[in-house]
């Protein structure tokens, strides 16, 4: 495969419907999957696999090893996004895993976002930087500030900042965003309603749904899908 292929970037529709990857879920922007290995020994052996793939494919995952399962996390660090590398190498760990009989758990990769709604973004992002030690994301505002922020090593959840028009006391102003599998979305959805959640709008679903807790605290569920013609969150 030629670097230019190997970095032509996918779209996460295209990223999910390539063949070979089944085990694998777009959330994000980025392709995740979930083996359980049932022992630390076991997933050792799965990793040094893995690093020796990726070592011969010159592109790298990061890698989350737990003493039950080990999380992988594949996107194109160069230009943060989907590649065709991306999906190689995730055809790769695949055929390691069912080579070791270890199987994955396509449900189980989750990734959750922290939302704070602000009327004046530049004057808040930089509390939360201090109080977090994140740091600013290339991502940028309308205004051309950095509205979002990140753990410098991955391990805390990504913070976002949507814009306010107005002051809205009655409502809560920081939610929780939870992308799930998009195969899982809805069975989510239904498990919170059932739980005593009460169902805002689907208005944009299949790219979120918006749900409050029977206090009437928010968090949406999301997706990979619609984000081309969807909002990002809700007003």
């Amino acid at each position: 495969m030629s670097n230019e292929l190997e970095l032509q970037e996918l779209t996460a529709g295209e990223a999910q419907e390539r063949e070979g990857l089944a085990d694998w879920r777009v959330l994000r922007g980025r392709l995740h999957a979930t083996f359980r290995t049932g022992s630390m020994v076991r997933g050792a052996e799965l990793v040094e696999r893995v690093v020796a793939a990726a070592e011969a494919l010159d592109h790298h995952p990061d890698i989350d090893l737990r003493y039950f399962r080990v999380h992988l996390v594949l996107v194109t660090h160069r230009n943060g996004s989907l590649t065709e590398a991306d999906v190689a190498l995730a055809r790769h760990i695949s055929a390691i895993a069912a080579e070791l009989g270890i199987p994955a758990a396509p449900a189980e990769p989750l990734e959750v976002d922290i939302a704070i709604d602000a009327l004046d973004i530049p004057a808040v992002l930089p509390f939360w930087q201090a109080v977090l030690g994140y740091r600013p994301v290339s991502e940028v505002g309308p205004g051309g500030e950095p509205d979002a922020l990140e753990h410098r090593s991955a391990l805390g959840p990504y913070v976002w900042f949507q814009q306010m028009d107005a002051p809205r006391p009655q409502r809560n102003r920081i939610h929780l965003d939870v992308e799930v599998p998009h195969d899982q979305a809805e069975a989510r959805v239904a498990a919170a309603l059932a739980a005593g959640g009460r169902l805002l709008t689907d208005r944009w679903a299949p790219s979120y749904w918006v749900l409050a807790d029977p206090e009437g605290n928010e968090a949406c569920i999301c997706t990979w899908q619609g984000r081309d013609t969807a909002a990002q969150s809700p007003d």
